[in-house]
């Protein structure tokens, strides 16, 4: 049957930044949909609240409360996976963000933070995960980007730049690893997480990134989950390399939220 493509029974994944949000909404709905956990944040009371999602499903979870941006700290996650569950096969790279800022206040070192955060953390995991999923035949990664790394955005020229950089490793890790590992990205677009609370509690700014959405609403962590179980899954195995914009139709640059001029 075509639903049994979009599972990942007993296979094993990591995802970064699982304490809320995308990250806490992937994890949930790849053990779903088959597959044991290791997951990563700096809280570990929002892990353990996940984790309890998790084995109310009936798949294992392991809880890591770490640091992220200690990229030894990421490296170390596949470690753990290899301990607890023998395999590693799909790594979703959630962890991410950088502060919306005019360009004048965008110093070089928060650039290169913003690259740090977003892009070598996501090397620094997949680099020690591809030996182990070649271990068990291949496996799958997803990076979540961002639509602002592909549109224009007054605000975020640290966090988009890093987040096109993102993507573009994307593709280049995708023609290295193939054909044995899948490595895909998320584009995302406004999604009510915590990142977006300024505008949740805001009837102005709310309306005003609904109205330059062509779907007309935020989008919500399981919309970016759902894609993420796709390009893991069987049902994404003729897909890699590839920038999947799960953004709402976005197209144009409408996501500055009244950044100042410089």
């Amino acid at each position: 049957m075509i639903l049994d493509r979009f599972t990942v029974t007993d296979k094993v994944a990591i995802v970064t930044g699982a304490g809320r949000g995308i990250g806490a909404a992937t994890a949930r709905s790849l053990a779903e949909a088959g597959a044991d956990l290791v997951i990563s944040a700096r809280t570990s009371e929002q892990l353990d609240t996940v984790a309890a999602a998790i084995v109310k499903t009936g798949r294992r979870c392991v809880t890591v409360a770490t640091d992220l941006s200690d990229l030894d700290a990421v490296t170390a996650l596949v470690g753990r996976a290899v301990d607890a569950f023998g395999r590693l096969d799909i790594v979703v790279n959630n962890v991410g963000g950088a502060m919306p800022r005019a360009f004048l206040d965008t110093s070089p070192g928060r650039l290169e933070q913003a690259f740090h955060f977003n892009v070598s953390t996501a090397h620094a995991l997949l680099r020690p995960a591809v030996p182990v999923m070649l271990e068990h035949g291949g496996g799958s990664a997803v990076n979540i980007s961002s639509a602002i790394g592909r549109v224009a955005g007054r605000g975020y020229l640290a966090y988009g730049t890093a987040k096109a950089a993102l993507a573009h490793y994307t593709r280049l890790a995708a023609a290295d690893l193939s054909p044995r590992i899948r490595v895909n990205a998320i584009a995302v677009g406004s999604v009510a997480t915590s990142a977006l609370d300024i505008v949740m509690e805001s009837e102005e700014l709310r309306q005003a990134i609904e109205l330059a959405t062509p779907l007309k609403r935020i989008g919500d962590p399981l919309d970016i989950a759902a894609a993420v179980v796709y390009l893991a899954s069987e049902a994404g195995s003729y897909v890699t390399g590839k920038l999947v914009e799960v953004d709402g139709g976005i197209e144009g640059p409408n996501l500055s939220m009244g950044m100042p001029d410089l």
